[in-house]
């Protein structure tokens, strides 16, 4: 495993709410987990590679803000930045189609490209219906059913957990 590879699986969980990461091809494994951190203080990653020479990446612990003689006014609410909306899947009988890793959505093969699907669209279980994109690996997500797409979970562009929610098909 490259370098690069290892720092982009470190960005990766370090922007999603993972706590812990496994990853085991042949003999290479590489382990990743979220260090336990104060409520101000940035989350930390600790990386183990083997078969090589153990390779432990660990970034320095942040200081403890500190606390000034007259606390700040909070920020108001629309300066506050927001965090990416993940739609929740209503009731009904819905197939939904998950995410199989933790990535980068993307709803076409390319930027200039019109999307995969869209709702109303009828899809078969091989039709691919977006692009997960991990570690530089642009991976086809296919319907897994027959059916028509009812609407889209996620944005493009947005970063997906394992298992997150990315359509809602109505099965035939």
């Amino acid at each position: 495993m490259k370098i690069q590879e290892i720092r982009e699986l470190i960005r990766l969980v370090d922007q999603s709410s993972i706590d812990e990461f496994v990853y085991e091809q042949g003999e290479t494994k590489v382990h990743m987990k979220k260090a336990a951190t104060a409520v101000a203080a940035e989350p930390t990653v600790a990386v183990q590679a083997t078969p090589a020479a153990p390779v432990v990446v660990e970034p320095a612990p942040t200081a403890p803000p500190v606390q000034t003689a007259a606390p700040e006014a909070p920020a108001p609410e629309a300066e506050k930045p927001a965090a990416p909306e993940v739609k929740q899947a209503p009731e009904g009988n819905f197939h939904q189609i998950t995410s199989p890793m933790v990535g980068t959505f993307y709803a076409a093969p390319a930027p200039d490209k019109p999307p995969y699907v869209k709702p109303g669209d009828k899809v078969k279980k091989d039709t691919v219906v977006c692009i997960i994109e991990a570690m530089k690996l642009f991976n086809e997500i296919e319907a897994e059913v027959d059916g028509e797409i009812v609407e889209v979970l996620v944005q493009n562009g947005q970063l997906v957990e394992y298992g997150q929610p990315l359509f809602l098909v109505k099965p035939e």
